[in-house]
């Protein structure tokens, strides 16, 4: 089996033992907590609904009215701040959900939106990765130039190393800032950082809900705009080393496939159907062998093979190539080997008894002695 598919069956194990791990952690972590919330939950609806006699119904509506209220405690979400805030959530692909449009018009444009805007991000921002690493390949190169290191070369741990710990320093340094903004713990600004330029968006925490932020306070509103745009610029430089990193382990495998491919090629068939490699080693012996005298040749596999011999047996011409000198393999001069490499096409000539060879006429086979005594039987005959 090749490498490439080694990897890739191995990666799809890989993820989805990954999956059944995952699963069984939150499950053991959250599943009590969840059932006891919502035991609790549904105690306090139905003392809530004993107190003030609601019907199943009001309280529906009271649940969907209160739902509905509290993503917009920033106030208005559809004038140009928040707008434009919601596009960057569309085009980065985080979905917070926070705010989504309810009229067709405003949900027909959101797709065409993205599904051109997506594309134009990702590009976007790959090259910003590129353009990241290159300037941190520069200032590693630097440091071990004054550091006097033996390999002043920026590799790619390096790399990985310089945006791993920019990541970090944007995560944390974002974290104090959406703490102190947000009133959240420090872990919980955390875990919205992480959440955000990761991309995976739950919107159980979303800034510039509080307050009406998105109207009184725009440079909260356009610092959380950077934060989002060059974290997930650093994100994109880091991905773009691993991807960059997995393309290279991949080209180098299929260039080794393509060499065993074609050494494997290059071998050397007798009259006996025994296969040689070049090197002199049996690849594989002859299991179908015809019956006696000149005719042993007629056993022999037909495909990829030319006959330079006077025998009929192999009357097809694909391409070949026949060596200057002569060696024995059970007594038979290496003119009447058969070779199987596919490097050039030669044609007898029955009357001349020239051989052509790439398209030229050489006496290397044609004059050979048993080689005209050969063309001699086959004109008597």
């Amino acid at each position: 089996m090749k490498r490439q598919n080694v990897r890739t069956l191995s990666l799809v194990v890989f993820t989805f033992t990954y999956l059944l791990i995952g699963a069984a952690v939150f499950d053991a972590l959250e599943s009590d907590t969840e059932r006891r919330r919502w035991e609790y939950l549904k105690e306090f609806r139905e003392k809530l609904m004993n107190r003030y006699n609601m019907t199943q119904e009001d309280f529906t509506v009271l649940e969907v009215v209160v739902i509905e209220n509290k993503p917009h405690r920033a106030g208005p979400q559809w004038k140009f701040a928040g707008a434009f805030y919601f596009a960057t959530v569309v085009l980065a692909m985080i979905g917070y959900g926070h705010s989504t449009p309810v009229t067709v018009g405003g949900k027909a444009f959101c797709m065409g939106y993205a599904m051109v805007g997506i594309p134009l991000w990702l590009v976007m921002f790959q090259s910003i990765g590129e353009r990241l690493n290159k300037f941190a390949s520069v200032i590693i190169r630097k440091a071990k130039r004054m550091l006097s290191c033996a390999s002043q070369d920026a590799t790619e741990i390096n790399l990985l190393i310089a945006t791993g710990l920019l990541s970090s320093t944007i995560i944390t340094t974002g974290a104090a800032v959406f703490s102190r903004y947000e009133g959240w713990s420090y872990f919980d600004s955390f875990y919205y950082c992480f959440v955000t330029l990761t991309t995976i968006g739950f919107g159980d925490y979303v800034a510039l809900q509080n307050d009406q932020a998105l109207i009184n306070n725009p440079g909260y509103v356009a610092l959380s705009l950077v934060f989002i745009l060059f974290g997930l610029a650093v994100v994109a430089a880091s991905i773009n080393l691993l991807v960059l990193r997995f393309m290279v382990i991949n080209a180098e495998d299929v260039r080794r496939d393509e060499e065993e491919l074609t050494s494997s090629s290059h071998h050397v068939m007798t009259l006996d159907g025994d296969i040689m490699a070049l090197n002199g080693k049996l690849l594989s012996t002859g299991s179908a062998r015809g019956g006696g005298g000149g005719g042993g040749c007629r056993g022999a596999p037909q495909q990829d093979q030319v006959s330079v011999c006077s025998c009929t047996c192999l009357p097809h011409r694909p391409s070949a190539r026949v060596c200057s000198q002569h060696a024995v393999h059970s007594g038979i001069p290496l003119h009447r080997v058969v070779h199987g490499a596919a490097s050039a096409a030669i044609a007898a000539d029955s009357q001349s008894g020239l051989a052509s060879f790439r398209g030229e006429y050489s006496p290397l086979v044609g004059g050979d002695p048993l080689f005209r005594r050969g063309h001699q039987r086959k004109r008597s005959m």
